[in-house]
């Protein structure tokens, strides 16, 4: 008899961070919640990943996950933008960590091939394979809402995998 478990998923960004929230028990996937951490460019950096951290946290209290997934940085990007969604990435790891949250990294291709079954899938095909894998009527938007899922489904078939060799 399998368990259920709850993966928070997360698509970092300092202007935008994407989150989903899932139930995986057995082979199915259960959407809970899903959205973005929106911050204004206006506002000063510092400002900006307080917020970030703070609706984090709020979410890992609010849903008690049994882990986090977070997508890696994808270095096609600019420099600028690296060091902006790094910044991020690290909020959200500390959030996690100072709940006791274990958290894994997956890059854009681990996902989208766990998803898609191909690395190098377009983010509106991500977004259909979302909403069919989770029974919604419609890709989750904004887009990193549903990459935040799709992170999130990537752990959630991971997980039983790490578990069956732990026991090994």
């Amino acid at each position: 008899m399998s368990s259920s478990m709850i993966v928070l998923g997360i698509d970092p960004g300092t202007a935008s961070t994407g989150y989903g929230v899932l139930e995986s028990a057995g082979s199915r996937l259960r959407a809970l919640d899903h959205g973005v951490i929106e911050t204004s460019p206006g506002i000063a950096l510092e400002h900006r990943l307080s917020d970030i951290h703070v609706r984090i946290c709020e979410l890992l209290d609010q849903h008690s996950p049994d882990a986090m997934a977070i997508e890696e940085l994808y270095f096609g990007a600019n420099v600028r933008t690296a060091f902006a969604v790094g910044q991020a990435r690290g909020v959200v790891l500390l959030a996690a960590g100072q709940r006791g949250v274990p958290s894994r990294s997956y890059t854009p291709q681990q996902v989208k091939g766990a998803v898609c079954g191909s690395g190098r899938a377009g983010k509106d095909q991500v977004g259909r394979m979302v909403a069919r894998l989770l029974g919604l009527a419609a890709p989750p938007a904004p887009d990193h809402a549903a990459d935040a899922l799709a992170v999130a489904i990537c752990e959630a078939n991971r997980a039983p995998l790490v578990q069956a060799v732990a026991r090994a």
